[in-house]
């Protein structure tokens, strides 16, 4: 017979109640109520990258983009011109090696630089461009140091000398084919470059340039070192920059230099002229004699510029005896003691332009600090 629900659930209830308590069913929890959900006003939205996780893909791209505008140079030749260059290059965020013969190792670590005594261990941090600023002689010398095979197989190589054709023709030598070139010459120095670089030539030929986007990028971002500090960028092949150089640079050198040699003063009464003039004098005397005498030996054109300063100086001198020579015969027969004057005047001018040059100044003991 079936018993009324009520009924049986009295009983089933009597029944449990009659068990031991490890034997009872347990009673069934209480639902948990719905879930209330909060509606927002406003979207979600990103307030910073910087707050997002590693995840993020707009994050990293920033992040790659900050670093890659930046280069990894190594400085090879870390003298006065070298040290030079560097200050600016850190100033512009850039990492900077460098390796020199000489210990410039806290010189180096004051500037934020890491300083290196072998080649084989600069190399090994694989920097992206390697600078040779080193003297114009000891260029290929060092170039036979450098281990290449411990450098990436597309690092760019830079020159920064005097010269052009002749450290051209030494990277076309000794670099392996897959290395990058860029010769350059920042056509000022420490002295002339001090407080600024804005206006100041920077000559520029990209002799072997990898078609690969990044290669090409690279060298850009090297030419921009100097193009953000307002250089007037010149590009120019090797050939016609030395040409040009002859009649530029190693002229001025030469009339620097005879000027030293001369003994030139300042004087109460200097004129602007001659204030140019000494001007001239510091700036050239403060280079050592051996690049002088790397921008004579290592520039063809050069022979033929001091050949032509020398028939120059002869010209002039000629002009002024010629000059002397003729008022001297129209006193002879008039006036014997003006005469003996002008002789005695002409045989002191004589005497002064017929003196020797003092010894030339000996070369530098560290190539490093001589020349470019």
């Amino acid at each position: 017979m079936l018993l009324p629900l009520s009924s049986s659930t009295q009983l089933s209830q009597a029944t449990t109640s009659r068990m031991p308590p490890l034997l009872r069913p347990l009673s069934p929890s209480p639902s948990p109520p719905p879930p209330k959900f909060l509606r927002r006003k406003q979207p979600l939205r990103v307030r910073s990258l910087h707050a997002v996780q590693p995840y993020d893909y707009e994050a990293q791209l920033q992040s790659h983009s900050h670093r890659s505008s930046y280069l990894k140079i190594a400085i090879l030749g870390f003298g006065n011109f070298g040290q030079f260059l560097a200050r600016t290059f850190v100033s512009q965020g850039h990492t900077i090696l460098a390796y020199s013969r000489s210990d410039y190792s806290s010189l180096a670590s004051d500037l934020g630089i890491a300083f290196y005594r072998d080649p084989h261990d600069l190399c090994e941090q694989h920097p992206e461009v390697i600078l040779l600023s080193t003297s114009i002689v000891s260029t290929e010398r060092l170039l036979r140091s450098i281990p290449f095979q411990r450098l990436k197989r597309s690092t760019l190589f830079v020159d920064v000398l005097s010269v052009k054709e002749f450290p051209r023709d030494l990277l076309l030598k000794y670099l392996p084919p897959e290395f990058d070139i860029l010769c350059t010459h920042p056509m000022f120095g420490p002295a002339s470059g001090k407080h600024s670089w804005a206006g100041l030539c920077f000559v520029y030929d990209r002799v072997r340039i990898g078609d690969d986007e990044a290669r090409v990028d690279r060298c850009d971002k090297f030419l921009g070192i100097f193009a953000k500090e307002g250089c007037r960028m010149v590009e120019m092949s090797c050939a016609e920059h030395d040409r040009y150089a002859a009649g530029s640079q190693f002229v001025t050198h030469t009339v620097g230099r005879l000027l030293e040699k001369f003994g030139l003063e300042s004087s109460p009464i200097n004129t602007k002229g001659y204030e140019t003039l000494l001007d001239l004098m510091e700036n050239t005397s403060g280079d050592s004699f051996e690049l002088y005498y790397g921008l004579f030996l290592y520039n063809d054109n050069a022979m033929e510029q001091l050949k032509r300063m020398d028939m120059a100086f002869k010209s002039i001198q000629n002009e002024l005896f010629g000059r002397l020579h003729q008022i001297y015969w129209k006193q002879l027969s008039g006036n014997a003691e003006v005469a003996r004057d002008l002789d005695m005047m002409r045989s002191a001018v004589q005497e002064l332009l017929s003196n020797g040059a003092p010894p030339h100044a000996e070369p530098p003991l560290d190539p490093d600090n001589a020349t470019r």
